[in-house]
């Protein structure tokens, strides 16, 4: 009989089963990693479109704010120019001040500067200077603003004639049909309308002339100078009736010399000029040109306040330590005229020298 095996009751009893279908148990971190693996899979495309959502509305909002800041720096500085007073002829300001800020270094153009404004302050009581617009207009609009300013009257012969009819009067009277060459400053051959405008300029400066030389309250007058010159076309039309007046008077002195009649020194200079050996050469060579390319000479400086019966005194700072360095258009000493005075540094662009009250 075979030998009996030995028998463990105790091992048997406690023996635990095998695991059900022979799997192994996960640990809790692979159980973890399924979880989020569903979760992503789940919730990844409403956050893909909802980055993608959020990048587009930061670039919308980042160009709409690019768009309304460039849109808002162009209405201030349109705002700024509409509305901004005194534009052509500025505010006063300090006249020692403004020389040291414009002309500072040690170059020999920029001492002889320093010496020239410390003269005018020192020895002619100027206090501060207006700075006009550097255009071609410039020197008319630094005559015109101070005779306005000043409430000076018509000169007496543009009473007596009547200047708003002048232009009828040369077509008419005169037989002047080449003025249809004159040029409005920048704007070229104007034809048969020509004699309308000029009469529409002239009738302009008559008017306000007229109104200025009315006030006799100097502050009100200031206001109204400095509404009238931040206005540009309005301007521009009293400066082409300024050239126009110039224009006339010489017509009427080459008449005289036609005539074999005197006539005064700055037409003398005017005419023997080739360029401005008459009227309509004067015109097409020099005349047309200013506002456009070219500001007055001191030829036409000349013509200009004989024209208006002022006196225009200009310190020419460049000529400072020299006999030209204060010098009048024109030269002849009116006493009857009123003074208006300018300053300049380089005989091309002029300034307004205010004076110690």
């Amino acid at each position: 009989m075979a030998a009996r095996k030995n028998h463990h009751p105790t091992r048997e009893r406690y023996q635990l089963p095998p695991a059900a279908g022979n799997h192994k148990v996960q640990p809790w971190t692979a159980v973890t990693n399924q979880a989020l693996d569903v979760a992503w899979r789940t919730v990844k495309g409403p956050v893909r479109l909802g980055i993608s959502f959020l990048a587009a509305t930061l670039c919308y909002f980042s160009s709409l704010y690019l768009y309304l800041g460039h849109r808002l720096k162009w209405w201030s500085g349109y705002l700024q120019r509409k509305f901004k007073k005194n534009l052509s002829v500025e505010a006063e300001v300090d006249l020692l001040g403004y020389c040291a800020r414009e002309w500072k270094g040690e170059t020999s153009r920029a001492k002889l500067m320093r010496k020239a404004y410390e003269e005018l302050f020192c020895h002619h009581h100027v206090k501060c200077i207006r700075q006009v617009k550097g255009d071609n207009y410039d020197a008319l609009r630094s005559v015109l603003f101070q005779i306005f300013s000043q409430g000076l009257s018509l000169p007496s012969w543009m009473k007596e004639k009547d200047i708003v009819k002048l232009p009828e009067k040369l077509l008419f009277s005169q037989g002047c049909n080449w003025i249809q060459q004159y040029s409005f400053g920048p704007e070229k051959y104007t034809g048969p309308n020509v004699f309308g405008k000029l009469r529409k300029c002239v009738e302009i400066l008559k008017t306000q002339w007229t109104e200025f030389s009315g006030i006799k309250d100097q502050h009100k007058r200031g206001n109204m100078c400095n509404s009238l010159f931040s206005d540009e076309s309005l301007e521009y039309k009293l400066y082409e009736a300024l050239k126009f007046i110039m224009l006339y008077q010489v017509i009427e002195v080459y008449e005289q010399v036609k005539s074999e009649k005197a006539i005064p020194g700055p037409y003398r200079l005017l005419f023997s000029r080739e360029t401005s050996s008459d009227p309509l050469s004067f015109m097409m060579n020099h005349l047309n040109f200013i506002g456009d390319t070219c500001g007055l000479q001191q030829i036409d400086m000349l013509i200009l306040g004989h024209s208006l019966k002022v006196k225009i005194k200009v310190f020419r700072l460049s000529k400072f330590n020299t006999k030209d360095f204060q010098v009048y258009y024109p030269e002849e000493r009116h006493r009857e005229w009123p003074e208006i005075c300018l300053l300049t540094e380089n005989d091309r662009h002029y300034h307004i020298p205010v004076f110690q009250v």
